[in-house]
């Protein structure tokens, strides 16, 4: 019986590639107009931020996706904090960060992305992540490894690294640090430190720029997948702290701590 992966052709899943690049671009342009005005700031259940930007990138997104009538289920941050109750069955899904490092958007230091990711049997397979601040966007390749696009419009195939032997470069979460990442820290051979926020993290092991990122405070399913699927396309790999792989569609959409890493 055909896995979910093989139900789409390659041609399929190349124009589904193209789409969700065009809606990760439009999403971001909506999100830096937002950016370069005054904005207002909401306070979710959960006591993270929301903002117009956030909602409106979302809808962007969703939208572009139910067009391509895939009778996929759509499964995104805002819809979900609205109260939307997903229908996950044995079936491929979307899984949508529209404004991923909403904290840095506020603060306007650039690292905040769009990410838009497809599982299938329970794993991402294909991901985009699109940052508007910094002109660069990233997102699994029709050949199965990975890419990049500069701010001068250039791409690249990105590949990750194995590590120095003088050090590792570590990224930890610039908004979410604690006692637990602190300690795991302290177990690395650590040549640089570099605490930055959003999925951005993903992209950087990916493009062979860093090595490691240990996150060991809570995430949810739409914040890691397209970095996941990036990064495993670049040749990296996530799993949780015991090293097993990280299930997706589970009830909550709670991800377990992890360790996302590059080239071993």
């Amino acid at each position: 019986m055909p896995t979910n992966q093989t139900l789409m052709s390659s041609s399929e899943r190349s124009e589904l590639i193209s789409e969700m690049l065009r809606l990760a671009i439009a999403a971001g342009d909506v999100i830096l107009e937002i950016y370069r005005q005054d904005f207002a700031i909401e306070i979710k259940k959960d006591a993270s931020p929301v903002t117009e930007a956030d909602k409106l990138a979302e809808e962007i997104i969703m939208t572009g996706l139910r067009n391509l009538d895939l009778n996929y289920e759509i499964i995104a941050e805002e819809s979900i904090s609205a109260g939307y109750k997903p229908k996950i069955r044995e079936r491929p899904f979307f899984l949508i960060d529209p404004l991923d490092g909403t904290r840095q958007f506020i603060e306007r230091n650039g690292q905040f992305t769009v990410n838009i990711a497809l599982v299938e049997d329970g794993i991402p397979t294909l991901g985009v992540i699109h940052l508007p601040a910094l002109q660069e966007t990233y997102w699994t390749n029709e050949s199965g490894g990975a890419s990049k696009r500069s701010k001068d419009g250039s791409v690249t195939s990105i590949h990750c690294r194995k590590p120095n032997q003088d050090g590792l470069v570590v990224l930890a979460t610039r908004s979410h640090n604690n006692s637990d990442t602190d300690a795991f820290l302290k177990k690395l051979n650590i040549a640089i430190l570099d605490r930055c926020g959003s999925s951005l993290k993903f992209c950087r092991i990916a493009e062979g720029s860093a090595d490691i990122y240990p996150r060991l405070g809570k995430t949810m399913e739409w914040d890691i997948a397209a970095g996941h699927a990036i990064l495993v396309s670049a040749g990296g790999k996530l799993a949780d702290i015991a090293g097993n792989p990280i299930q997706y569609g589970k009830v909550g959409f709670e991800s377990p701590h992890f360790v996302a890493i590059g080239a071993e």
